[in-house]
């Protein structure tokens, strides 16, 4: 009677088991089976609002800025975002901050930093470092090299730094610092980690990476696609559009070429930031020769891509 029991518990928890396998399979193919739906599109393209633009060019940034060694340009300011060139000088460092719910995150064009996270050993961060700070986690950059560190950091819009008690807070427009407790903070986990340095970890190893995120949360993504020089795709192919934000890459690496609704095609090199509008075509492919690579930034990882009807996803 015991072992009648026994195999009757477990021939219902081997069929929950296989229900719920075959639930998920259904799921995940429902996830990915295509849907066609009237897109909501602007009837007029979404301007460029300064300081955004179709192309910032590295080489014209460091034109502009000469011999300086302490400056910051700003070359995205979206809802969700505010990307900025920052060069801090030789063994100058900044103040101990952190950002209240959104991570904080860079990556290093020149020079070498030391980085100190709370809760990291800290570490030297040079060109090609991706480096990632969670919500309500103190960190500080000191420039070791003899030459500036410069870095395109990424930070929540709209929000101001919190110091803790042992730094001085800088003057904030509108903001007035005062003594608070909280509690929590964010974490790091299988995707997200303090740094990934890209020239040792993907560089080195000459493969491509068709597409993945090296920084993610529900607000937040940084994708890595890499990939051998192709010819361009046809005009007819449109990429695809996002409904509820803007999309900007970092070219890490090589030549990208882009394709901007009302735009002409863009060449785009090591250091470049291009930027796309919410509800624009757009569409992005390995230019140049050999391998190349790009930051795709946005929020809304779980983000909708709206692509042509007789496109293939992913196009």
């Amino acid at each position: 009677m015991g072992l009648g029991l026994d195999a009757l518990r477990l021939s219902t928890i081997v069929g929950a088991f296989l229900g719920s396998l075959w639930s998920s399979q259904l799921i995940a193919q429902e996830q990915t089976k295509p849907i066609i739906a009237w897109a909501p599109k602007p009837a007029a393209l979404a301007p460029y609002v300064a300081p955004n633009r179709p192309v910032w060019r590295l080489a014209e940034i460091l034109a502009k800025h000469g011999r300086e060694q302490d400056w910051l340009e700003t070359v995205v300011n979206t809802r969700d975002f505010i990307g900025q060139w920052i060069s801090l000088g030789p063994k100058e460092k900044t103040k101990t901050v952190f950002y209240a719910d959104d991570k904080v995150f860079w990556v290093v064009q020149s020079g070498q930093m030391r980085v100190t996270i709370d809760g990291i050993a800290p570490f030297i961060a040079s060109k090609g470092f991706v480096v990632e700070v969670p919500f309500r986690v103190p960190y500080s950059i000191e420039t070791v090299s003899a030459e500036p560190s410069l870095r395109f950091e990424i930070r929540p819009s709209g929000e101001a730094p919190i110091y803790p008690l042992s730094e001085k807070p800088m003057p904030q427009p509108g903001v007035q610092y005062i003594q608070a407790k909280f509690t929590g903070r964010g974490t790091y986990d299988k995707i997200n980690h303090p740094y990934l340095d890209f020239w040792k970890d993907i560089v080195q190893d000459g493969g491509s990476v068709p597409g993945s995120f090296i920084v993610r949360d529900d607000h937040t993504a940084l994708g890595i696609i890499r990939g051998n020089a192709a010819p361009l795709p046809p005009d007819s192919n449109w990429g695809h559009f996002h409904e509820n934000f803007d999309e900007f890459w970092f070219v890490a690496e090589g030549t990208q070429d882009f394709l901007i609704e009302g735009e002409p095609l863009i060449h785009a090199s090591q250091g470049d930031i291009v930027f796309a509008p919410s509800g624009r075509w757009h569409r992005a492919s390995f230019g140049g020769t050999g391998m190349s690579t790009r930051f795709p930034i946005f929020s809304r990882p779980g983000d909708l891509h709206f692509f042509q009807v007789d496109a293939k996803l992913g196009d």
